[in-house]
């Protein structure tokens, strides 16, 4: 059921009433990223749901798709997904059960394995990324301006956080 009040903007007045405004605003803009986070990720993991596949899987599955052979070393996925390690072996495992990626080695490696989407595994990426295209990734109402706005405004942070260099 819906608040008859915005419960973040109560948490700025409150914030503001117990410690003054030095940082309200930006506890309120912290608060609402968060939030959204939790209505984003409900929403993709509701559309991703006939694929039995989650955001996280997802991201991996199109990570591998895009790649010149469709494999990737584990390492090397956690860098690009940007979450740790164990993170990328969970995923991983779950698609592997599920036939959409498969574990091979390494040529010239023997300890190194690589995660390789399969033919079933690009199949769902296809479909699973259509469905989620219909509905925006869940960012409705957003418009495509709004969208490009919202990214340009959180790039510096990502930026001065270490995700990226720029030239």
């Amino acid at each position: 059921m819906p608040l008859p009040f915005d419960p973040i903007q109560e948490a700025q007045r409150q914030w503001d009433a117990h410690w003054g405004t030095e940082a309200t605003a930006a506890m309120g803009a912290v608060t609402s990223i968060m939030r959204a986070q939790q209505i984003l990720l409900a929403r993709l993991n509701e559309m991703l749901e006939p694929w039995e596949l989650t955001f996280p899987r997802y991201e991996a599955l199109m990570l591998l798709s895009y790649t010149r052979t469709g494999a990737l070393p584990l390492g090397k996925m956690g860098d690009r997904l940007q979450v740790h390690r164990a993170s990328v072996t969970n995923v991983v495992d779950r698609l592997v059960g599920q036939r959409l990626v498969e574990r091979v080695p390494r040529e010239g490696d023997r300890r190194s394995v690589l995660a390789q989407i399969t033919p079933e595994g690009r199949r769902v990426a296809r479909e699973a990324t259509e469905r989620l295209h219909t509905e925006r990734f869940g960012t409705g109402p957003l418009s495509d301006p709004r969208c490009d706005e919202l990214f340009a405004l959180l790039r510096p942070l990502r930026q001065r956080a270490g995700d990226f260099e720029l030239e």
